[in-house]
């Protein structure tokens, strides 16, 4: 067999593991809940790596590796950001929100538990977030898609249209039938193939380059700078590269694991087990990318900027045995894969729950809600599709708007509704909405380029607005400091020491 043959067979073994996960899940769904929510029973284990792997995506193994493969260790502040931003999301988002999302009226959606938690007569502040949901994570989905065809070029010389296709319609099938926790298990399979790859490739790296030391010596020959946390790098642009830590507080796919947790107390060994792999594998992609600098072109292989973005594909084809080096490609499939499903999953509650059944005021049963579960995410899909067939930009930049939008329209929302029992609806809706608006403003007149990343303004517009509309239109409601007391005692409770006989 040629190399190619031992590499479609490593990812042909891959996408039979993943269906079979799906099939898994689809016999496990048989209620609305259940689908998008996996009836609130997931392990802190399963949680930790599935919000790891649906948070990580190709931006994991393609667009960091990409970025300091070309700019140099200044780029890994943002790996430091996210390690930091996750690390304080799983410590003072997940148990409350745990909590909190089951008192107040059983919240499944973010959306759902913005209206029941504010008590939003209006329906509105439960629409716009849905609205928000779709808008950018058609974007998001579309990163992913795109990062697939980018990877089907890079690994096979395929066309980028049969990539994309391929893996959407795989993640396609594992999503529509699994459900949550279709999505969950193979999300904890994904993430492991992805921290192991990222953990092998940099030592079997370093072994070839003859050592550590050898190692920093062939990346000083090529780039002296490369090493250097700060050559090349603007106080702003740190900022702007760490500032990516505070997207965390408002992802969707990423905190919608917090809700599905067995209970508040699952999320210490959650954040433990989650923190440790985020530490290993975004460790390992910085790693990979510095050594590949110095080891690449005494390899004959000199790779220009626009194809940056393979650099771990190539540097699997010279270090390893093809059916091995399919297997670490596979791996570069997973990261991209458990995104795209996470994110089609809250898509489709977000047009089932949030729109579907408030707008159109629809009830179904809850046979019927699974089926409507399935199609939100088939029409997602293609419209995501539709989008990523003129990628028009790194997957980097795609993933960077989308996370951006979610961090600055939702992540003050949800620390505040956890946090202060003031927040009003009229002062998370219009706070929600200029986080989005001015998100989409800073990208579009290109500041986030030439400034600032707009996440920061973004989340510092939404908190202001938020909690400045608040103090005008917020009334006292026992109702609503009842169910605030009752959340953080049942958060906490798991704190308190056992009654002595």
């Amino acid at each position: 067999m040629n190399d190619d043959t031992f590499k479609w067979l490593a990812i042909a073994l891959y996408f039979l593991g993943m269906l079979m996960i799906g099939y898994y899940g689809y016999k496990r769904t048989t209620t609305g809940e259940d689908y998008m929510l996996g009836g609130r029973a997931l392990r802190p284990g399963v949680a930790a790596l599935s919000a790891g792997a649906s948070d990580m995506s190709g931006w994991l193994m393609l667009g960091l590796p990409g970025a300091i493969f070309v700019a140099g260790l200044d780029q890994a502040w943002i790996a430091v950001g996210l390690v930091v931003g996750a690390w304080l999301n799983w410590k003072f988002v997940a148990h409350r929100l745990r909590s909190y999302t089951e008192v107040s009226n059983n919240s499944i959606t973010v959306p759902s538990f913005f209206e029941n938690r504010l008590r939003d007569r209006s329906r509105l502040l439960r629409i716009v977030a849905g609205l928000i949901i779709l808008v950018f994570f058609t974007f998001y989905v579309s990163s992913g898609m795109v990062a697939a065809g980018t990877f089907f070029q890079g690994a096979f010389g395929a066309s980028y249209f049969t990539g994309m296709l391929l893996v959407a319609g795989i993640t396609l099938a594992y999503t529509m039938f699994g459900g949550f926790t279709g999505v969950a298990w193979t999300d904890v399979v994904q993430g492991l193939m992805s921290m192991v790859a990222l953990i092998v490739l940099p030592a079997m790296a370093i072994a070839a380059m003859g050592g550590f030391g050898e190692s920093l010596d062939a990346i000083a020959a090529v780039d002296a700078s490369a090493t250097s946390w700060i050559a090349g790098a603007s106080f702003v642009g740190v900022v702007s590269a760490a500032a990516w830590g505070l997207g965390y507080f408002g992802q969707p796919h990423i905190i919608v694991r917090f809700m599905a947790l067995r209970s508040a107390k699952d999320a210490v060994a959650g954040r433990r087990i989650g923190i440790s792999w985020m530490v290993l594998s975004t460790g390992g992609a910085v790693l990979l990318a510095l050594l590949a600098i110095g080891y690449l072109p005494t390899q004959g292989i000199n790779l220009a900027e626009e194809e940056a973005e393979t650099v771990l594909l190539r540097m699997a084809d010279v270090l390893f045995h093809p059916f091995i080096a399919g297997i670490i490609l596979a791996a570069v499939l997973a990261a991209i894969m458990s995104t795209i499903s996470s994110q089609l999953l809250v898509c489709s509650s977000a047009l089932v729950e949030d729109l579907y059944k408030v707008v159109l005021k629809r009830t179904a049963s809850e046979k019927a809600m699974v089926l409507l579960g399935r199609l939100g995410v088939l029409v997602v899909a293609v419209v995501a599709a539709v989008i990523a067939l003129d990628p028009g930009g790194t997957v980097l930049g795609l993933v960077a708007f989308a996370w951006a939008g979610f961090g600055a329209a939702f992540g003050p929302i949800i620390i505040l509704s956890l946090y202060w029992r003031r927040l009003s609806a009229w002062g998370a809706l219009a706070g929600m909405a200029t986080g989005a608006v001015v998100v989409v403003v800073w990208a579009q007149t290109g500041l986030g380029e030439s400034l600032i990343y707009e996440i920061v303004p973004g989340f510092v517009a939404c908190a202001l607005v938020a909690v400045l509309v608040s103090l005008a239109t917020a009334r006292p409601n026992e109702e609503i400091d009842n169910e605030f007391e009752a959340a953080l005692k049942q958060a906490d409770a798991w704190k308190e020491p056992e009654p002595t006989a």
